[in-house]
């Protein structure tokens, strides 16, 4: 099995894990006939001019509302510029277009630049004489896929009684790509959430939201941009609270399967790169024979991975060495992962031709783990028997990217702010993906997003047990966000400096969560 290889199918199982879920999505324009009722309008009027959304039992929803300018033209790869106002009554009742990117979550892609939007969900009765608390929702795909239509937020603001945003920003090489003619580059996505973040201490008020209380949070790749903003000198004062799923903030390029961040020559190494496939990397002014290149072809030229660029002025340093040195925004965080992260990557790539066995696993183990002395101690720690190979890889694959540096980042941040960690352990969480997969995949990676969102609009198929899960959950996640404590009256109580497990009639705080992932070896192999 070549490294090439094996990286390609790592892409394809990240693709099937992440987009499956979001694929079906109905609709977005309403059927109209004589039975179906069109929901009522309701309009909000900001800064820019007056948004029209619609209302439903219980809430109201206004999608696609600008940002920020369209990055188009000379606008792209620069900073977000402010939005031009509008006159008359802007429809929000339809999300606008995902950020270009290829199929995956978004069916058949999208090479819409136009994309600088937002979401806003807010409970029935909220307006400016009682706001509600504000979490403001950043998507995964690592960095390159994702949309923050796919979050449908109605049952976090209803029963959490919040206003939930959902954010766009720039992906992939529109949104990361780094060059030396390019000023802020390399964080260009990083820029639009913040500029998002701006947005919401301006307009949210309109909406019922407190501008005075923000909560960003999001998950994967949008985990690891809440760390990327507790490190940004730029973000101080744009978010009150941190919620990170799956997305600790000590992330590494060696460990592919969770996002990280690059060095700006890195990145800028990548931008050369990319920039000599379409035919600008030797011309006069490469920005803007970059900036004449189709988005179509730009997508067929990046990297499958993209990560944000540090030592940049938005990003001065690698978020896992600020939040070591201390170096980061002093606010509560609630952070976690899921007990079986990487079992749906193992699983993808088990079913593309990669089984996992005995002779096998050590080749894969180097594959993964190049360095001197490194596999064979992997192996060593996780022996490989005759049927259980995939489920010794996700194990790998979860504790090495995942639970050990959620663990690691927990340890850091608890010193200076209060930190609530939890495990996402529902071993039967229904799946993302069709099929029958090689193993039982328990809770993998994402597994929790169905219990907050309904995502592409689509309620999943929970049990009754589950349901209540899910209920309990939005409970802590909004009462952190209310009052930065998810303790409440009507859940079982999470003690700080200790573990909540999340699984149906069994939420349980344990003190520790290291020995099952192995996080001793981990922190010793380095």
């Amino acid at each position: 099995m070549t490294t090439h290889r094996i990286l390609t199918t790592l892409g394809c199982a990240l693709t099937a894990v992440l987009a499956t879920a979001w694929s079906a999505a109905p609709p977005t324009q309403p059927t109209t006939t004589a039975q179906s009722a069109r929901p009522a309008a309701t309009t909000v009027r900001t800064h820019d001019g007056p948004v029209r959304g619609s209302a439903h039992d219980g809430y109201r929803a206004f999608e696609g509302i600008p940002y920020a300018a369209p990055p188009v033209g000379r606008l792209r790869w620069a900073p977000p510029h402010r939005t031009a106002p509008w006159s008359g009554v802007r429809d929000a009742t339809r999300p606008a277009s995902a950020c270009p990117q290829p199929a995956g979550e978004v069916p058949g892609g999208s090479t819409g630049e136009d994309c600088l939007h937002l979401n806003v969900t807010t409970p029935e009765g909220a307006g400016p004489a009682r706001p509600r608390p504000v979490i403001v929702w950043v998507h995964g795909g690592g960095f390159t896929t994702g949309a923050g239509s796919s979050y449908d937020a109605h049952r976090m603001a209803t029963r959490g009684d919040v206003v939930v945003v959902t954010v766009n920003y720039r992906l992939g090489v529109l949104g990361f790509l780094a060059h030396s003619g390019l000023p802020g580059s390399g964080t260009f996505g990083l820029a639009d959430q913040q500029a998002a973040l701006r947005w919401v201490r301006a307009e949210i008020g309109a909406f019922g939201g407190d501008a005075h209380n923000v909560t960003l949070a999001g998950e994967s790749a949008g985990g690891y941009s809440v760390c990327a903003q507790l490190a940004s000198p730029a973000a101080a004062g744009l978010f009150d609270r941190a919620i990170i799923e799956s997305g600790p903030c000590t992330g590494r390029p060696d460990r592919p399967f969770a996002p990280a961040s690059v060095p700006l020559s890195t990145a800028r190494a990548a931008g050369a790169d990319l920039a000599a496939k379409v035919g600008c990397g030797s011309a006069r002014d490469v920005p803007a024979c970059l900036r004449r290149v189709g988005v179509s072809r730009l997508l067929a030229a990046q990297d499958t991975d993209q990560q944000p660029a540090y030592a940049t002025p938005l990003l001065p340093s690698d978020p896992a060495a600020a939040i070591a040195a201390g170096r980061f925004h002093r606010v509560p965080v609630l952070i976690g992962n899921n007990h079986d992260e990487g079992n749906g990557w193992a699983a993808g790539i088990v079913q593309a031709g990669n089984p996992v066995t005995p002779d096998t696993w050590p080749d894969v183990a180097a594959t993964f783990f190049p360095a001197p002395g490194q596999a064979k101690a992997i192996v060593r720690e996780y022996p490989v028997h005759r049927t259980d190979g995939g489920p010794v890889f996700g194990a790998v694959i979860g504790d090495a990217n995942f639970a050990c540096p959620t663990a690691r980042t927990d340890a850091l941040l608890a010193p200076h702010v209060p930190v609530w960690r939890y495990e996402f352990a529902d071993e039967h969480a229904p799946p993302l993906t069709p099929g029958t997969p090689p193993f039982p995949l328990g809770a993998p990676h994402a597994s929790e997003l169905p219990y907050l969102f309904d995502l592409g609009g689509r309620p999943r198929d929970l049990t009754a047990a589950q349901h209540r899960l899910a209920d309990t959950m939005i409970d802590y996640w909004t009462r952190f966000a209310r009052t930065a404590d998810p303790n409440g009256p009507s859940s079982p109580h999470w003690p700080r400096q200790t573990v909540l497990s999340l699984a149906p009639d069994h939420i349980a705080p344990t003190r520790t969560t290291q020995s099952r992932h192995h996080c001793a070896f981990w922190n010793a192999l380095g």
